[in-house]
């Protein structure tokens, strides 16, 4: 009799027990959703800031997405001399070149042909001689020196052949800036994507892509700046951003005046290598793709010039633009494709 009260007694005690480690459980599994929280994270990456909202997350992804950031710099920055495409553009042709390298280069490749060469990283020799890239040349090309440089233009003058990039020439320079930082926003929504974080915006540099819709199913609005009064936070128009990547060329900010008071813009025109102002002062382009899509295709635009732009996007309607421009007595219009909301 006393045996099986023993029994009896440890099968209750036992019980209790499992009983308890499972509510402790539940509790756990519990509080541990109740920590997700919504993050924002800012800070300065590829010459400029960085500001990337995500929302009921687990953690902090500070590290992991400072990891992405280093792998594309390692991979595309040419501001960076150990970089693979600052010693490709040196002449190492034994670069074995990652998945970052390869993925940029074929949408470049891609865009390239789609815009008629209008897009083209090939013009990096002429931004450096310009001013704009990491040399700081400063130059005023003649017109023989840009007819010299233009040698080395032309997508069509490299190739990629078993991870590694063939160029006809050694002079020729590659420039991904126009589309590695819409890639490095790429990369870290594909982070999220895989982390199941259904609701995010990513912005850097003012290239922006978001996700999702914020709380009580407001969607991801943001302000696009007025060129006439870039410093104005007012904004000059209000876009919804839910689930689609936006880009800004413009050369209202990034031009230099040389002592003859001539102005030199950062957009190189590929076909003629000049860097000189059109009636065009900024391109937006909205659609729902990859961000590195459409960074590419804004620079794009402003080397076409506005008429241009407006023949490629009959053909193209998947892209929305705003386009702002200058008319013959100086005011500022807009061409857009764009519905506000």
């Amino acid at each position: 009799m006393y045996y099986f009260c023993l029994t009896v007694n440890v099968f209750m005690i036992m019980k209790r027990i499992t009983v308890f480690i499972t509510i402790i459980i539940i509790l756990i599994a519990c509080n541990q959703e109740k920590e997700k929280k919504d993050y924002t994270l800012q800070g300065f990456v590829f010459g400029t800031s960085y500001k990337i909202t995500y929302l009921n997350a687990k953690q902090s992804y500070q590290k992991s997405l400072d990891s992405l950031f280093f792998l594309v710099n390692k991979s595309t920055s040419t501001y960076i001399p150990t970089s693979d495409i600052s010693k490709i553009n040196n002449g190492d042709s034994t670069v074995v070149i990652d998945a970052i390298f390869s993925e940029v280069f074929k949408k470049s490749k891609k865009i390239h042909k789609e815009t008629n060469g209008f897009f083209d990283p090939t013009v990096g020799n002429l931004v450096n001689a310009y001013g704009f890239g990491p040399k700081k040349e400063l130059k005023n090309l003649t017109n023989e020196e840009v007819e010299q440089e233009m040698q080395y233009v032309g997508l069509d003058k490299i190739t990629l052949l078993e991870n590694k990039i063939i160029k006809e020439s050694s002079k020729v320079y590659l420039d991904f800036n126009s589309i590695a930082k819409g890639f490095a926003i790429d990369v870290v929504a594909r982070f999220f994507d895989d982390k199941k974080i259904a609701s995010y915006l990513i912005e850097i540099g003012g290239e922006i892509r978001a996700k999702g819709v914020k709380k009580e199913n407001e969607p991801w609005l943001i302000k696009l700046v007025n060129p006439v009064n870039s410093n104005s936070n007012d904004g000059y128009k209000t876009i919804n951003l839910s689930n689609k990547s936006m880009a800004t060329s413009g050369n209202y900010r990034k031009f230099r005046v040389s002592k003859e008071g001539e102005k030199y813009v950062h957009t190189v025109n590929p076909k003629t290598g000049f860097a000189t102002e059109s009636n065009l002062l900024s391109a937006s382009v909205i659609a729902n793709t990859d961000c590195a899509d459409v960074d590419a295709y804004a620079t794009a635009f402003m080397a076409m010039g506005l008429e241009k732009a407006k023949n490629f996007l009959k053909n193209n309607s998947k892209l929305e633009v705003i386009l702002l421009f200058s008319d013959n007595e100086g005011n500022v219009k807009e061409y857009s494709t764009y519905t506000y909301n």
